[in-house]
């Protein structure tokens, strides 16, 4: 199981390289809101500094997880590029090749 943050933080990068590729090519798409839907187990840990995770369930592994609470989760991103300059958002154009598995 991995934790969602580190799911949404392979996303960003993953999104990042596909900006960075798309760069310079003539034929860019303008990304839309991204859905992510994962099965979670949630988790509370104890102690004064307790905190509730939610770790993504491989599709695999959800009966060795049936004890765990478990719930399925959507999550819709709208991806921003935040210029460093400080200048307003404006929206991601991404390009690249077909990834295998890649829907």
């Amino acid at each position: 199981m991995i934790e969602l943050s580190d799911m949404i933080r392979e996303l960003r990068q993953q999104l990042a390289t596909a900006l960075a590729d798309g760069a310079g090519e003539a034929v860019r798409f303008e990304l839309g809101p991204v859905e992510l839907e994962a099965t979670v187990a949630v988790s509370r840990e104890a102690g004064a500094d307790a905190k509730v995770r939610l770790w993504v369930v491989d599709a695999g592994a959800n009966g060795k997880y049936a004890h765990a609470q478990t719930q399925r989760i959507t999550v819709t991103l709208q991806p921003k590029v935040v210029p460093a300059d400080g200048s307003p958002t404006r929206p991601v154009l991404i390009a690249g090749g077909e990834v295998d598995g890649e829907r």
